[in-house]
Formats: structure tokens, sequence, C-alpha cells
């Protein structure tokens, strides 16, 4: 059997975990191992993020037009016409004579 077969034959039959130098070896799987650990759990947690970064965007969305909608609400609320009209419902009528100003003085 050639050298390369007998490397690859050695591979598969996992060999390399059960030589003297298998604690060389262990420690480069350990550490391989653990980087891939990192790497998944990395992805995950971004990928929650992300999740996370839309959902937020869209309630931002919402409460914009939201927001949007009250203000223009709020503008047809105060305009005088409209003020005008609840006054008439209530009973109110303008006034026919302009307000006078009052000048209130303090003697010490």
């Amino acid at each position: 059997m050639s050298k390369v077969k007998r490397n690859i034959y050695d591979i598969l039959k996992g060999s390399f975990l059960t030589d003297e130098s298998a604690f060389n070896n262990w420690k480069i799987i350990l550490f391989v191992v653990l980087l891939l650990l990192i790497t998944i759990t990395s992805a995950h947690n971004i990928d929650k993020k992300v999740i996370k970064i839309s959902e937020l965007n869209k309630k931002k969305r919402e409460l914009r037009a939201e927001y949007v909608d009250t203000g223009t609400l709020l503008m047809r609320m105060k305009m005088e016409s409209s003020i005008r009209e609840k006054a008439i419902k209530r009973g109110l009528k303008p006034s026919k004579t302009p307000p006078k100003k009052i000048k209130v003085t303090y003697k010490d």
C-alpha cells in the first residue's frame, strides 16, 4: 500500500487520535470545535438582533404614521372655523363689541 493511501486510511480509521502525538491533535481539535461553537453562537445572536431591529423599525413606522395622523387631527381641531362651530353648538356667539384692556395698578 502506498504511503498516501496508508495516510488516508489512518485518518479514516482515526488512528491520529490514539498515537503518541495524539495530545497535540486533541488540542487542535478542541480549539477548532471551540471556534465553531463561538461562530454558531454569534450567528444566532446576530439573527436575533436583526429580527428585533426589523420589528422595531416596523413599530417605528406605525408610531410615526400615528403621530402624523394625530398632528393633522389636532391642526383641524385648532382651526378657528372648527372652534367657532363648537362654540355655536354650545350656545356661545361671537362678541359684537371688541374686547377692552383692563389695567390694574397697585398702591403700596
